[in-house]
């Protein structure tokens, strides 16, 4: 259709233009009527940059299999497609988004290396000025980005460091007791063989080490009120037949699960004058068995924070796999329970009937350890304790993950904020504001999901909704995930990312 300079002078955009200008765009230019369909589609390479004249557009961007309508308007001047053109080959000149009409619309329609000439000839300094904003931003974000990573990994290893320090203390404690013990065992049966005793005095001591070891292994726990009392009970009885220091040996044995009667059995199937030795001999069988027993538990818990840390890291998996959400959020968990500490209460509500996901593991990681931080950031910000809920769900061709705490709630007002890069609630030097941005772009642009909030005081749910099955395509992983707009008078372009 023909171009009239005077038309395109009544569009915003072009206000300000000479009337060269406007002779320029018309001549390299063209006026172009759309029936209502699709204009051109998100992916394909940007040879065009868009203003509209008359009509209503409608802007929409693919989220896993589904384009969800970003921006609709009727607005005349509004402009999309091509917008980086002058970053030439410095960034992908494809269209970050979908764009189509709704009725009869027309556009003025610039061929993108005529933009990009414009651009440069006739407002250099702006070009300036908005290349080092997109770049620099770009590289302030990464840097950030980086840093956050950096943080989130010391606090990490702070806290794993934390958790591995106690069970490992306890076994080289448990240890060095054992190794005493055992040396007064040997002294023991030292002294034992050097005495006048009977064989078959000696086969029943024998025996009735085998039997108490076996007792020990099945001893139950006790609450303090009923080991005290037991204690007390088992002391008298050691005193009553002059069993020195039986109030030091009583708290062992009912550690062990022994009680009077069980003594009793012992008393019976031993001379008298055998007793103490019997007692003493009984006291390190049972002190080496529970010092063996808590070793076994400090280094199965040192084998289990390693399994955990492994399962988190992802080191030796495969970056892309069909994956147990369940492992994932259990290893996460494990990992930063030094950080959620005693305030908090962890609940698990998994749904163990939903299958396992296609996923990048390692990135998903990632999203739970930002989702659960702020969780544990808000309830500890209330100053009060609160209750951390962890649930899995299915909800049609998609898994949820929902986190949800007790903390003091999302203000209406910066809900729909709280995604944008470097915007945080958090103190200065406490948050950088990423950690939803990228949380955000790992589940929408790299798992074809969605993350969402819902909010109100004592009860805020951040969901993850991951598809049950890989997409047939998708964006490559780390590409740009920038929400596209059009541009108004009112609200103009930011160039952070292509748009």
């Amino acid at each position: 259709m023909p171009c009239a300079p005077q038309e395109i002078a009544s569009l915003f955009l072009f206000e300000k233009l000479s009337p060269e200008q406007l002779g320029r765009l018309c001549a390299e230019g063209r006026v172009e009527r759309f029936e209502a369909g699709p204009v051109y589609a998100e992916g394909s390479p940007a040879t065009c940059f868009y203003v509209m004249i008359e009509g209503t557009v409608v802007l929409s961007r693919r989220v896993g299999g589904d384009e969800v309508e970003v921006a609709r308007t009727s607005q005349r001047g509004v402009y999309s497609g091509a917008m980086q053109a002058y970053l030439g080959d410095r960034v992908p000149q494809t269209y970050n988004n979908s764009m189509r009409v709704t009725e009869r619309t027309r556009f003025f329609v610039l061929p993108a290396q005529s933009f990009a000439d414009v651009m440069r000839e006739w407002f250099p300094m702006a070009a300036h000025l908005l290349e080092g904003l997109f770049f620099g931003s770009r590289s302030t974000q990464q840097a950030i980005g980086q840093r956050e990573r950096l943080l989130a990994l010391g606090s990490l290893s702070a806290g794993l460091t934390h958790e591995l320090n106690n069970p490992a203390a306890a076994a080289v404690r448990a240890t060095a007791t054992l190794r005493e013990r055992v040396g007064k065992m040997r002294h023991k049966l030292a002294h034992i063989s050097q005495g006048n005793y009977p064989r078959e005095a000696i086969a029943g001591l024998i025996d009735i080490q085998e039997r108490t070891v076996e007792r020990v292994a099945k001893a139950v726990a006790l609450s303090p009120l009923e080991a005290s009392d037991r204690e007390d009970e088992l002391a008298d009885w050691l005193e009553d037949r002059g069993i020195p220091e039986g109030w030091r040996i009583a708290p062992t044995f009912v550690q062990a699960g022994l009680d009077t009667d069980w003594l009793q059995q012992v008393a019976d199937s031993v001379a008298e004058d055998l007793l103490p030795g019997a007692i003493g001999w009984l006291n390190y069988t049972v002190e080496t068995e529970l010092l063996m027993d808590e070793i076994d538990d400090s280094t199965t818990r040192i084998s289990h924070l390693v399994d955990a840390a492994k399962q988190y890291s992802q080191l030796d998996r495969a970056p892309h796999r069909v994956v147990d959400v369940h492992e994932l959020l259990d290893s996460t968990l494990v990992m930063l329970s030094g950080k959620i500490g005693p305030g908090v209460r962890v609940v698990k509500e998994y749904d163990r009937s939903v299958p396992d996901v296609p996923a990048y593991p390692a990135e998903l990681n990632q999203v739970w350890t930002n989702l659960i931080d702020n969780a544990v950031f808000a309830i500890g910000s209330t100053g009060r304790d609160g209750t951390l809920t962890v649930r899995t769900a299915r909800e049609g061709d998609r898994l949820l993950v929902e986190f949800r705490d007790t903390g003091p709630g999302v203000p209406a007002d910066i809900r729909s904020r709280i995604f944008d890069p470097f915007f945080t609630t958090k103190p200065v030097g406490e948050g950088t504001g990423l950690g939803l941005d990228i949380s955000w772009r790992i589940v929408v642009s790299k798992h074809h999901g969605s993350l969402q909030v819902e909010s109100v005081p004592g009860d805020t749910r951040f969901q993850v909704l991951l598809p049950l099955t890989a997409p047939e395509t998708g964006p490559e992983p780390g590409a740009g995930t920038a929400e596209p707009a059009t541009g108004t008078p009112e609200t103009s372009e930011t160039p952070e990312e292509p748009v």
